[in-house]
C-alpha cells in the first residue's frame, strides 16, 4: 500500500514514512491511493468490554502490506487498543446511543490514535540517526494524549504547543505535568496559531536541518488511521445486533475524528449518515450550506478542543469528494452555541442520567435538532469524545453535583507541572526548540 499526498497524486510512500514524516514536503496531507473493502460478515466486533487490537489489526492490515511496520503490527495494535469502546443505547427504543472513547490513559478519544502513532514510531529509525522531535499543536486534547502516548520512549522528544488560557484547567495539567522527554509551550494566541507554527516548523530549513521533526496531530496519517477501527466495531456491533447501519453525530473541530468515520465508511463499514457537529466555529457548516470557503481566526468555547476556524483535514475529505455536491452527499453538517450546548448538558442529564463533556453535548443538541422523520429514520450514536471530570470547571454547575473523577486522570494531579510561555511566531518556538 502506498499514499500520496493531497496535493500532488504522484508523490507516494510507503506507510512508515508517512508516519515519520506527518506533513507532506509539498504541504500536503497523506491519504491511501487505494481503498481496502472488507467483508463484513468475516470482521468480528469486539464486545462492548474488550479492546479493539484484534478488529483493528485485521482492518489496518492492507494499510501496511509490504511495508516494515507489518510484521509489528499485531505487536503495535495489542499496544495501542487495550482499552474498550463501549457502544450503549440511551433508552429502550435503541435509536439513539453513544460511542463512549474516553477510557484510554488521558480520557478523550485521541488515545487511540496517539497510542498507535508512538508504537508504530517506537519501531522505526530515523534514517538520520538523530533523535526524532515530535511537533504537536492542541485545542487541548491532543497534545495530553500524545504526551502519555510518547513520555518516556527512547530517542523521542515531544513539544506541545497550546493557546495559552484557552484549555480547561485539568486539560493543562495533562499538558504539562510530564517532565523528561516532553516539553510544553503556552503560545500566547489561540489554536490556529499553534497549528500554523507546526506547519511553519516543517517548512523551516533551519529546524529541519537541526532536527527529526514530524507531528502527532491528525494531519498525521498514524492518528487518522487507528481512529477508523472504533468506527468499525460500533457499526459491526449495530449491524449484527440490530441488521442495519448505524449513523453518527461526531463533535467536529480539526475534522480528524470525522475524517476517520468517513474512511471507515469507504472501506465498508456499515455506516448510514454522519453528522458533524460544530461549535461556534462554524467554518465547515457555513461552507457546506452557501459553498463559499471561509477559513477564519477560531472563537473561545467551552468546548475549546474543537475551537478550529481552518481545519486541516478539511484537505483530506475533499480530496476525497472533489465537488461540493459529493461532499454534500457525503456528510452533512451543523453548529451549535455555547448556550445551547450548557442547556443540552442539563436536559440529558435530567432525561438519561449521563453527564456529557461540553463536546459530547454539541453532538446531542445537533441530534436534537433534527427533524422527526430523519431521526426516526436511522439508529444514531453520540461521539462522546471525552470525559465530563476533564471539564468539570464547566459542567458541574449545570448539573448541579461534582463530576467523578476517573483514577487515569487523578493521578496526573499528582505530578508538578511546568511550561514556557513563546509569542506566536515561528521566530520564538525556533528560539525555544
Amino acid at each position: 500500500m502506498q499514499f500520496a499526498t493531497t496535493r500532488d497524486p504522484q508523490s507516494r510512500v510507503g506507510l512508515s514514512q508517512a508516519l515519520a514524516q506527518g506533513l507532506a514536503v509539498d504541504g500536503g496531507l497523506f491519504v491511501p491511493i487505494e481503498w481496502p473493502s472488507f467483508a463484513v460478515a468475516k470482521l468480528d466486533a469486539p464486545a462492548n468490554d474488550a479492546g479493539l487490537a484484534p478488529l483493528a489489526q485485521a482492518v489496518l492490515q492492507p494499510f501496511a502490506s509490504g511495508d516494515p511496520l507489518q510484521r509489528a503490527l499485531a505487536d503495535i495494535c495489542s499496544e495501542a487498543f487495550n482499552f474498550p469502546a463501549p457502544q450503549l443505547w440511551l433508552d429502550d427504543t435503541q435509536r439513539l446511543g453513544v460511542l463512549e472513547l474516553f477510557h484510554g490513559p488521558t480520557a478523550a478519544f485521541k488515545d487511540f490514535g496517539a497510542r498507535f502513532l508512538a508504537a508504530a514510531l517506537a519501531r522505526l529509525a530515523p534514517p538520520s540517526g538523530r533523535p526524532l522531535h515530535v511537533l504537536v499543536a492542541t485545542s487541548g486534547d491532543t497534545g495530553g494524549a500524545v504526551a502519555a502516548a510518547f513520555h518516556g520512549r527512547p530517542g523521542v522528544q515531544v513539544s506541545v504547543l497550546y493557546p495559552k488560557g484557552l484549555v480547561s484547567p485539568t486539560q493543562e495539567q495533562q499538558l504539562t505535568c510530564w517532565g523528561d522527554n516532553v516539553r510544553s509551550f503556552a503560545v500566547r494566541g489561540r489554536f490556529d496559531d499553534c497549528q500554523r507554527m507546526v506547519k511553519q516548523a516543517f517548512a523551516d530549513q533551519a529546524l529541519r536541518a537541526r532536527f527529526e521533526l514530524t507531528s502527532a496531530n491528525s494531519i498525521n496519517l498514524g492518528r487518522l488511521l487507528p481512529q477508523t477501527c472504533y468506527y468499525w466495531a460500533a457499526s459491526l456491533r449495530v449491524q449484527r445486533e440490530q441488521g442495519e447501519p448505524v449513523s453518527f453525530v461526531v463533535p467536529s473541530g480539526n475534522l480528524g475524528n470525522a475524517t476517520a468515520c468517513v474512511w471507515a465508511r469507504q472501506m465498508g463499514a456499515p455506516i448510514g449518515e454522519i453528522l458533524l457537529a460544530h461549535n461556534s466555529n462554524r467554518t465547515v457548516p457555513d461552507y457546506l450550506h452557501d459553498g463559499v470557503l471561509r477559513p477564519r481566526a477560531s472563537v473561545p468555547t467551552i468546548s475549546n478542543a474543537m475551537d478550529v476556524g481552518d481545519p486541516s483535514n478539511l484537505e483530506r475529505l475533499t480530496a476525497l469528494y472533489p465537488s461540493l455536491p459529493a461532499l454534500r452527499a457525503a456528510l452533512d453538517a451543523v453548529w451549535v452555541d455555547d448556550e445551547a450546548t450548557r442547556a443540552r448538558i442539563r436536559t440529558d442529564f435530567a432525561r438519561y442520567g449521563r453527564i456529557w463533556c461540553p463536546h459530547t453535548a454539541v453532538a446531542a443538541e445537533a441530534h436534537a435538532r433534527l427533524d422527526a422523520a430523519r431521526r426516526a429514520g436511522s439508529r444514531w450514536l453520540l461521539v462522546a469524545t471525552a470525559h465530563p471530570a476533564k471539564f468539570r470547571e464547566t459542567v458541574a454547575p449545570l448539573i448541579g453535583e461534582s463530576v467523578p473523577m476517573p483514577e487515569n486522570l487523578s493521578r496526573l494531579f499528582d505530578r508538578p507541572s511546568t511550561a514556557t510561555e513563546i509569542e506566536p511566531d515561528i521566530e520564538a518556538l525556533r528560539r525555544a526548540l
